[in-house]
């Protein structure tokens, strides 16, 4: 019963949102950003509390772990969303029927969005700017692993709300308990959509026992084929961004994929790798290629399960394939559909991979490591999408929305 108050006062709040204007949303999150840089002692504090509990060998402790430096980029990414246009109320077809009807279909928020995250204390602002732009109800579930920092982010949520006469309960952290997030699972009528951010185990288990619709994000297996025409340049740097800009995060790289043919560039192309100690898990082509030249310490022989792992680690799988159409087949096997990407000069290689791979962002001859709101130019995201129903890729203010039809008459009857 405790759980369904927390869902009520949601549901209440959604209601008064769409009474706030822009002018008052924008002027609440540029003052939260302010908060954030203010009290970020307090904040960097309580994350202690929590990266005191956790090995700094879990892969997860990255994530978890926030800075001043962060801190600042996270308030800056609430200050884009401040400046973004709101999609709110935007008409999106319009027609006057014969009978004189006036059709308008307006875009309008979903509602009381639940999110169900892990270690990153940095998704409760993430997703309460984004959600509040949009007028919708953020309904956070965090894991135990960041409990103190969201309770301190949380705790200057509402400090901001309070200060500006807006109802509290549009931000709604609930317990770290996992009676929590039962209560979420099945909290139909009074959450409108669920969105799990997180391992692959999470991800699932949120999509086989909710009763909630749910939006699918988080887990990436990348991949990028380097192709029989690619450039070694441009190769060699690409990987290296992928794989080690930031290990922890999604969109980093988990296996390549190179072309038989090109196995005598192998090491040029992952030497760089060696001096963030990336270990590698080749397979019987790529070991040879690479024994002598890549450090021992840090090359070993691929196992089956190592095709098909999210690392979020300094840790890369290497395949080696036959052909473009050999590559297009392991992706299709193991992708979580994510991001891949190819690193190619031949313009039909090119063209058949980005036509063909299924996934919510295909690269060219760039870096997966841009799959992110921010660098989309979405401002802050929710989380990448990774299914096809209402959105895929980065989940920006747009993603957030629904729309509903407006009908105007004049006494028409049918």
């Amino acid at each position: 019963m405790e759980y369904q108050l927390y869902f009520e006062n949601a549901l209440n709040a959604s209601r008064t949102l769409c009474r706030l204007d822009q002018l008052a949303v924008n002027e609440i999150l540029k003052d939260l950003a302010n908060h954030v840089k203010l009290f970020a002692e307090d904040i960097l504090f309580a994350n202690d509390l929590d990266l005191k509990r956790m090995s700094a060998e879990d892969p997860k402790y990255d994530r978890l772990k926030l800075t001043r430096e962060r801190l600042n980029d996270i308030a800056q990414e609430i200050l884009n969303v401040a400046q973004l246009e709101s999609p709110l109320a935007e008409v999106m077809e319009a027609n006057t029927l014969p009978n004189g009807l006036h059709l308008s279909k307006i875009r309008v928020p979903l509602g009381v969005i639940g999110v169900i995250y892990e270690a990153r204390p940095n998704v409760t602002l993430d997703v309460f700017s984004l959600c509040f732009k949009t007028g919708n109800v953020a309904v956070l579930k965090g894991g135990s692993d960041a409990e103190f920092s969201n309770q301190a982010l949380i705790k200057i949520i509402h400090q901001v709300l309070l200060k500006h006469s807006v109802d509290i309960h549009v931000a709604v952290l609930l317990p770290s308990e996992r009676e929590a997030t039962a209560a979420l699972l099945n909290a139909t009528g009074f959450v409108d959509v669920l969105i799990p951010r997180g391992s692959q185990a999470l991800i699932n288990y949120v999509r086989e026992h909710s009763n909630v619709p749910v939006i699918e994000t988080g887990a990436g297996i990348v991949h990028t084929y380097f192709d029989l025409s690619g450039d070694k340049e441009k190769g060699k740097a690409i990987i290296f961004n992928a794989k080690t800009r930031r290990v922890s995060v999604c969109n980093a790289l988990d296996c390549l994929l190179i072309h038989t043919e090109r196995l005598d560039d192998l090491y040029t192309l992952i030497a760089p790798l060696a001096a963030k100690s990336v270990q590698i898990y080749a397979d019987p082509e790529a070991f040879e290629a690479l024994e002598d030249l890549y450090p021992e310490s840090l090359l070993y022989h691929s196992s089956p399960e190592d095709f098909g792992t999210e690392f979020l680690d300094y840790k890369m799988a290497i395949k080696t394939v036959s052909s473009l159409e050999d590559a297009l087949s392991h992706i299709a096997l193991y992708s979580s559909k994510h991001s891949e990407a190819i690193i190619a000069e031949d313009e039909n290689q090119l063209l058949t991979f980005l036509n063909v791979v299924d996934a919510a962002a295909v690269y060219a001859n760039a870096s997966t490591a841009f799959t992110d709101g921010g660098q989309f130019g979405l401002g802050a995201e929710i989380g990448i999408s990774t299914q096809k129903l209402h959105a895929r890729g980065p989940m920006g203010l747009k993603e957030l929305t629904s729309y509903k039809w407006v009908v105007r008459g004049n006494g028409q009857i049918r």
